[in-house]
């Protein structure tokens, strides 16, 4: 079998979620699996899907992008405050997910935030990022550089131009040209009542809620296979995740 990449969606501390859909790849070796960030926040499982990720790592090839809920939990686990949107957004289910974690464990989780990249390129001029960017430069000339993992302007003008592009080509925004794909999270496609990953443009937002009533999903770049969990909520039955 050759090898796969995937592009796996916005976590929010569903661990049973991420379990499924890694039980339904079965990644090999040599396969590489892109997370695009928010692993935390919402679900009561976050400290334990760090564990289960920096687990992962060592069985197969995984590139871990940072979200803005990743950044506003590592705040919290230096000691900081992140502010009190942070607890409104999943926060709170978070500090909770931490009861019985020692210094040692929360330092081995500080240090898998650290090594989480704002960005990723590929071979094959493919894009990986949380949010977006707004520089016709590109991610890399983002200032501040965290600005990529709130962005939401790159998916609206993706949506805004996919339509006009099949007519007028010549009006493809030239931020997106600057890569074959990009492969997003941040922004759930269930605000357009959709529960698979959404094409606009080139863009490809793999966020399908899993933070909320969706699912977690994860999407082959090569044959756009999508792989799926349950319905988030059904495996945490009585539970809300950040609804």
């Amino acid at each position: 079998m050759p090898a796969r990449t995937f592009a796996i969606g916005d976590i929010h501390g569903a661990l049973r979620a991420l379990e499924q859909v890694i039980t339904a790849i079965a990644p090999q070796k040599e396969d590489t699996l892109v997370f695009l960030g928010d692993y935390v926040d919402g679900w009561p499982e976050s400290a334990q899907v760090i564990d289960y990720l920096t687990a992962l790592q060592h069985r197969t090839n995984c590139i871990f992008i940072k979200g803005n809920h990743d950044m506003r939990c590592e705040e919290w686990l230096k000691g900081n405050d992140p502010g009190h949107f942070w607890a409104r957004g999943g926060g709170r289910a978070t500090v909770a997910s931490y009861a019985g974690y020692t210094q040692e464990q929360t330092q081995q989780h500080l240090e898998f935030f650290a090594a989480m990249k704002y960005f990723y390129t590929d071979d094959m001029n493919r894009l990986y990022i949380h949010g977006g960017f707004t520089s016709n430069a590109g991610p890399a000339a983002e200032l501040p550089a965290e600005n990529v993992t709130t962005d939401r302007s790159l998916w609206e003008l993706a949506v805004t131009m996919d339509q006009r592009v099949k007519s007028h080509p010549e009006l493809f925004p030239k931020r997106l040209a600057l890569f074959h794909e990009i492969y997003i999270g941040h922004t759930p496609v269930l605000i357009n009542y959709a529960d698979m990953p959404v094409q606009a443009c080139n863009v490809w937002n793999v966020d399908t809620g899993a933070g909320f009533y969706g699912k977690l999903s994860a999407l082959n770049t090569a044959t756009k296979e999508i792989i799926q969990s349950d319905n988030v909520p059904t495996l945490y039955p009585g539970i809300k995740g950040r609804s």
